[in-house]
Formats: structure tokens, sequence, C-alpha cells
């Protein structure tokens, strides 16, 4: 008999075991929450789920960087591209608020910030970009699309001379803000 099971298997009757890591007790039974190979321990009196491929769901502390895909008046949502360094694709969103920054923009659609999670709550992941390694690490400008140098805490086209407010991190425009391959 083969341990793999997909979410939603029964796993075990609670009578017997209680759910551990990556199952769930439904009443009378123990259920699958995602798919890998069912572990037992007998001795705890544990069940729990081996997962294979790990989710690329960031964790409290961990540091994103992501594009920045819509600006609303305290807050914004990011596309998360990657965690702590390793690029994911999950398509995972974190929403960041920017009511406390005294910036006017913070940053814009598209632009490339780093941000640390803060939480989960309500199905939601939740950010910060308070720290000043935090906040815009790639844009454009906004009037004519070119390439901007920081100007002490704005940014200004290289073509069309337009100055703009963002956060900025302490890593903008360097090329080294990832570190590849750790």
């Amino acid at each position: 008999m083969s341990n793999f099971v997909l979410p939603g298997d029964k796993i075990a009757i609670t009578e017997e075991y209680e759910a551990g890591n990556n199952a769930c007790d439904d009443g009378n039974v123990v259920r699958a929450t995602v798919i890998g190979e069912n572990q037992i321990d007998k001795k705890e009196r544990l069940v729990h789920v081996k997962n294979h491929k790990s989710l690329s769901v960031p964790e409290v502390g961990d540091v994103v960087i992501g594009t920045v895909e819509a600006v609303m008046g305290s807050m914004m949502a990011i596309l998360i591209k990657y965690i702590n360094g390793k690029a994911v694709k999950s398509q995972v969103e974190c929403i960041c608020p920017t009511r406390n920054i005294r910036k006017r923009n913070i940053a814009l659609v598209k632009d490339l910030v780093k941000l640390k999670i803060t939480g989960h709550l309500n199905g939601a992941i939740h950010a910060t970009i308070q720290d000043p390694s935090l906040g815009v690490l790639f844009t454009k400008c906004r009037k004519c699309g070119m390439d901007v140098k920081p100007l002490r805490d704005i940014v200004k086209c290289v073509e069309c001379g337009w100055t703009d407010d963002r956060k900025l991190s302490s890593d903008f425009l360097k090329t080294d803000f990832l570190k590849v391959g750790e």
C-alpha cells in the first residue's frame, strides 16, 4: 500500500490518531490537506503529511522583492517575485500599508520594491516598507519612461528632468540587491 495522499484523502480515524502537519481533523476522520506522503507517528499518535514541494508563501520576517501591481490611497499590492533572494513562481501578492510614510508617492505601478513580511491576517499577507533598506529598488520616469537617478530622497529623469518623490531603498539601482545562488 502506498503512502501517497491527495488533499481530502482519509489517513486515519480520530480515535486512533490526531492531525499533525498538513493534516486536518474533520470530526471523525484525519484528512490530508496537501499532496504528499502520510507519515504516522505511533509514539505521539499523530499523522503528518510530508509535502515534497514547498509552497512559495513568505513567512513573517522574510524579505521579499516584487512588482507593485496596484496603488490605493493608503496601501499598495505587490506581486512577489523573490522570497529571501530565491525566485518564486507562485503569483502570490502581499499588501503594504503606506499611510504612515511621509512621501507623496511611495512607489508607482510596475516599480520593483523590497519589503519585509509582518504577518498573515484574514487570508492576506501583510508587509512593511518602513526600514531604510526597504523601498523602491528600480523605477522609470513617470512622464517619459526613461531612466532615473537618485537625488537625495527623490528621483530625477536623465532625459526630461522630471523629479518625483519615492521611498527609495538603500539598494536603489544597485545590481547586486539580489544574491543569486545562495
